[in-house]
């Protein structure tokens, strides 16, 4: 076991110190310290292990074990996914208003953002930092939000930053259009590894929706490691949307962090469906009183697929609101883990806090470990939370089929209103329809008359 993780760590270290290279000449000298330090700190922790709270219930050693390669910017644009390809990974409203990456860099010329409100910055996230009018801002917020000295997954992409999206939006804007960040493995080389980086500012007042998603052209091994950090300023409105569909070979770990100021809004929903091996790690900061999240999800697993949530909504201030669904539809062999932490600081009165995680059992060999939290340190406070693990009901099965419904397309219909409580809050109405059809196939649904 050893020497594969040493083999694998020198894979990493090697190519680390290309990159470091590569770029020197052209970063500025703070960002390369970031990552120098951020280097350390994954050599420091290395991948975690089910010995650790955090991971008891996700074993990463897949990941450690195979020897993945970290995909850099070429400038080869021969060995891009065609427009054609491009177009099925794509949402209607936002056509003229996307971002599209390969293997985690961007790429111009496959991207469009003409319908986006004047004034809105939408670029790559390294041209950024190396712009005089948006480095020092970058780098007041960068890697603060997503802590990479506690995360191992999240100091090895921070290491490894070479392209990504930088999205500033100015104070009073609104935008029409969703913007799509498009996130396409295109996997050319064998056991690739992505690092998609995306730092959000949204201003004062400012209202916003943006899509992320996360997909592959093919079925093939590899691993997407991405890191999303948002900072909303008093009054700004952020609609998030995060679709992850990776090849059911793939490897994906995400880590999403918000940090909200005075009466902002965040409305988060996460659907999940692909991956082998997916994490997603989210943390709500509310240092700032009249904030309000909403951070919702919905995965659907078969076969072998395993999938883990962890959360944690922060309340560090008063008048704070916080609300939380998260749902799961589990076929096959799959497991999934839920682990959600509300957490209420001395201080923090007056705040209104509601968790819950439903999860469906379609197989008698699917599983699900649940872990819904409340650690609370003010005394005048609503906070609630719950947890439910089961199977489709008979009686209501069998009212379907007294009515001459077929016993599969009843079981198909229950399992989709399930789903539907989640996926109909979504407002960006291709995404809706486009899981409502995920969803349907992927429970085999049959809803001929």
């Amino acid at each position: 076991m050893l020497p594969q993780f040493v083999k694998e760590e020198n894979q990493y270290q090697a190519a680390f110190r290309q990159l470091q290279q590569r770029t020197a000449a052209s970063n500025p000298a703070w960002f390369g310290r970031l990552r120098e330090s951020a280097f350390d700190r994954f050599e420091q922790l290395r991948f975690p292990s089910v010995k650790e709270e955090e991971w008891k219930y996700t074993n990463v050693a897949p990941i450690g074990k195979l020897v993945f390669k970290p995909a850099l910017p070429t400038g080869d644009a021969d060995a891009l996914v065609t427009s054609d390809q491009l177009s099925g990974f794509g949402f209607i409203e936002a056509q003229a208003s996307q971002l599209v990456f390969r293997n985690g860099v961007l790429r111009d010329d496959l991207s469009s953002l003409a319908s986006l409100p004047a004034g809105v910055v939408a670029i790559d996230l390294i041209e950024a930092i190396a712009d005089a009018k948006y480095g020092e801002l970058i780098r007041e917020h960068l890697a603060r939000g997503a802590d990479y000295n506690a995360n191992a997954f999240t100091a090895l992409s921070t290491a490894f930053v070479s392209s990504g999206a930088f999205i500033l939006i100015p104070r009073e804007t609104e935008f029409e259009s969703p913007l799509h960040l498009n996130f396409i493995a295109d996997s050319t080389d064998p056991h690739p590894v992505n690092f998609p980086r995306v730092l959000i500012i949204a201003e004062e007042n400012s209202r916003a929706t943006v899509i992320e998603s996360y997909a592959s052209i093919s079925d093939a091994v590899y691993f997407t490691n991405a890191v999303v950090e948002i900072v909303l300023r008093d009054g700004a409105r952020l609609d998030h949307y995060k679709v992850q569909r990776e090849s059911v070979d793939a490897y994906h770990v995400a880590t999403t962090s918000a940090d909200m100021g005075s009466n902002s809004s965040y409305d988060s929903t996460a659907i999940n469906f692909g991956a082998q091996l997916a994490r997603h790690d989210i943390h709500v900061k509310m240092a700032n009183e009249g904030a309000e999240c909403w951070v919702d999800g919905l995965y659907v697993v078969s076969s072998d697929q395993h999938t883990d949530t962890h959360s944690v909504i922060d309340h560090q201030q008063p008048h704070c609101t916080s609300h939380q669904l998260y749902k799961g539809i589990l076929d096959g062999k799959s497991r999934a883990v839920f682990n959600g932490k509300i957490f209420v600081r001395h201080g923090a009165q007056k705040t209104d806090a509601m968790q819950t995680n439903k999860n469906l059992l379609l197989s008698n060999e699917a599983r699900v470990d649940t872990k819904p939290q409340l650690e609370i340190l003010a005394d005048d406070v609503k906070c609630a939370h719950g947890a439910a693990v089961g199977q489709l009901a008979e009686d209501e099965l069998f009212y379907l089929a007294t009515r001459g419904i077929h016993p599969e397309l009843a079981k198909n219909l229950l399992t989709y209103g399930f789903a539907e409580e989640v996926i109909a809050k979504i407002t960006v109405a291709s995404i809706r329809a486009q899981l409502d059809e995920a969803v349907l196939n992927r429970i085999n649904a049959r809803l001929e008359a």
